[in-house]
């Protein structure tokens, strides 16, 4: 068992990139905010288009982002960092300028756009995650990984409620605030590319094939379409639960939102660096315990009579924050010691493909299950995540036991 680290907040800067890209980060992630979850409300509102071809071109450009994932890795096993980091801001820009140019009623230009959006947000985390591990190794890696995330949901979340504040001055508002986005996400591809930061691909021989990481992380990336079920769990099964099911205030909903977004952003860090006396493999296995015990827990939260609930709900929420905060933390930092060098980039190009596939299929999967009542939602949820977890612990654990690997 290894001893827990301890690292000080500016070596935890250095690992994360240095001051310039933590600012890239916080700044990419304000537009982001910004943006996200007004996507749908942009198409219909400004754009005038229907809610369902508003929802498809935006699931069209999720889906085709992810297609570009392989590309994404063989260039960052290229030697490319902080170049394909800035690309995936650009590519934003892009697609907020195409935003800005569409025509009322025009799906087709709207869908480009979503296009674009779709592929810069499928390509960062690979992108990032790759220049983190670049610039540190070992359990201050993953500090540095878990500090990035914390930074991404705080910005987030600021940008949600600015753009939440802008709702009520309409479709100049909205025009606005995506003006806004494409300013700040051209900010941070500036400040991110200044970094300057390459890897050396010569420096790190082929002691595998190109597929080499594959056979032992298949598992690990079947499992992780479902832990990443997780991620929406606050933002669609619950609502989705609580509102039509429980015919309980939508204010317990945004409670839950608010307080997801509010514990990842404070705990991520501590609990990372806490468990770090943990194998990163054991450390996901508990993550889908916690998980799975969380959905059984909504279950039996459900059953319960009115005015009870919807309280028992968001306590069991913030279990289920932390089996999110586990799996978060230990994921991506497991994949980085499976890997080898050279194949970097293409490993975290596949694991950010099963990410990106499971929360493309989850709302699908959430809302064709949940009619069919809590047992079927949430009994098939802890189902599939105690298997995965299972699946997880039962791969060899190999390299992923030492402080510093």
């Amino acid at each position: 068992m290894a001893t827990i680290t301890k690292i000080q907040p500016g070596a935890l800067v250095r690992a994360s990139g240095g001051p310039r890209y933590a600012v890239a980060l916080a700044v990419d992630a304000l537009g982001t905010g910004l943006l996200r979850p007004f996507l749908l409300l942009y198409g219909v509102t400004v754009l005038r288009l229907s809610a369902p071809a508003t929802g498809i071109a935006m699931t069209v450009g999720v889906v085709v982002g992810l297609v570009c994932m392989p590309a994404v890795g063989r260039w960052l096993d290229r030697g490319a960092r902080s170049t394909v980091v800035a690309a995936s801001m650009l590519v934003r820009v892009v697609g907020v300028a195409l935003l800005l140019a569409t025509p009322a009623g025009h799906v087709g230009l709207f869908a480009t756009a979503a296009l674009f959006l779709g592929i810069g947000n499928q390509a960062w985390p690979a992108a990032h995650a790759a220049l983190v591990a670049t610039v540190a190794h070992g359990r201050e890696r993953d500090t540095a990984l878990a500090a990035g995330r914390a930074l991404r949901n705080a910005g987030l979340g600021a940008g949600a409620l600015l753009a939440t504040a802008c709702l009520a001055g309409g479709t100049t508002a909205l025009q606005a605030l995506a003006a806004v986005t494409g300013l700040a996400y051209l900010t941070a591809a500036a400040l991110a590319w200044s970094v300057h930061l390459r890897a050396d691909p010569a420096a790190t021989p082929a002691t595998e094939g190109g597929d080499g990481p594959a056979p032992r992380m298949r598992a690990l990336l079947a499992a992780n379409v479902i832990y990443a079920f997780c991620l929406n769990i606050p933002e669609i099964a619950l609502p989705l639960v609580l509102v039509t099911q429980l015919h309980a205030s939508p204010m317990w909903s945004a409670a839950i939102f608010v307080a997801n977004t509010v514990l990842v952003v404070t705990l991520q860090v501590p609990v990372t660096v806490l468990m770090s006396r943990f194998s990163r493999r054991t450390l996901l296995a508990l993550a889908g315990g916690v998980l799975t015990a969380s959905y059984l827990g909504f279950l039996a939260a459900t059953s319960l009579g009115h005015g009870w609930a919807a309280p028992a709900v968001a306590t069991v929420s913030v279990a289920c924050t932390i089996g999110e905060i586990l799996y978060a933390g230990s994921a991506t930092a497991l994949v980085t010691v499976l890997a080898p060098a050279h194949v970097l980039g293409r490993s975290l190009a596949r694991f950010q493909l099963s990410t990106g596939f499971g929360l493309a299929v989850s709302p699908a999967v959430i809302t064709t299950l949940a009619p069919h009542g809590s047992a079927a939602l949430w009994g098939s949820l802890a189902a599939a995540t105690l298997l995965s977890a299972g699946a997880v612990a039962g791969e060899e654990d190999q390299g992923t036991r030492l402080s510093g690997s």
